[in-house]
């Protein structure tokens, strides 16, 4: 059987031969099945990995808040605190004991709030913009506590406590800065939402 040649727009030779129509077309579906499957195992992970930073954030910011409630990490978190002069005016009327319990209240608060996204976006929004300044805070200990390595020359040369203790947070930054923007963006009505 003869191909019938034709010019499409674009001035390129297309062939109206069904034999190689069909083998066009078996190739797209092909391709198209990869990209799809490809699709669908890139959702999958994305779902997974959405799931483990928002309840990993959570139980790091539960765990650590419930920390809060031994002597020992009261006692840890006191030079922190100790050096940082918005914080350390506390110790004035609060214990040791009482600032760290206080503390471990609200961290264990913002974790159940940010838990609570499958039932309450607001909750975990909440939870989430409460984690931002907890994180920000923290991080400054970086600048008003000694935590550069003297025997390394100092800075940029990060101490083991509580230099690199405090660099993890800007990781967890990061995931609660996420994590209120993916509940924000839930919250916005669907017909206004970007894609």
């Amino acid at each position: 059987m003869k191909a019938t040649q034709r010019i499409d727009e674009r001035g390129e030779n297309v062939s109206l031969d069904r034999n190689i129509n069909y083998e066009v077309t078996l190739k797209t579906i092909t391709n198209s099945q990869r990209t799809s499957a490809l699709a669908e195992t890139a959702m999958t992970i994305n779902a997974l990995g959405t799931r483990i930073l928002r309840y990993g954030l959570a139980l790091v910011i539960g765990w650590i808040g419930l920390m809060k409630f031994t002597g020992y990490e009261a006692h840890g978190i006191q030079p922190l605190v100790g050096h940082r002069p918005l914080m350390a005016w506390m110790y004035h009327f609060l214990s040791v004991r009482q600032f760290s319990d206080g503390l471990g209240v609200v961290e264990v608060a913002i974790a159940v709030l940010i838990a609570l996204r499958p039932w309450s976006a607001k909750a975990s929004a909440l939870g989430s913009a409460l984690a931002v300044p907890m994180f920000l805070t923290t991080l400054s200990f970086l600048f008003s506590t000694p935590g550069w390595e003297p025997s390394l020359g100092g800075f940029p040369a990060l101490s083991a406590l509580p230099g690199q203790f405090l660099l993890k947070d800007v990781v967890l930054l990061g995931a609660a800065i996420w994590s209120l923007g993916e509940s924000i963006t839930y919250l916005v009505p669907s017909d206004t939402q970007i894609n």
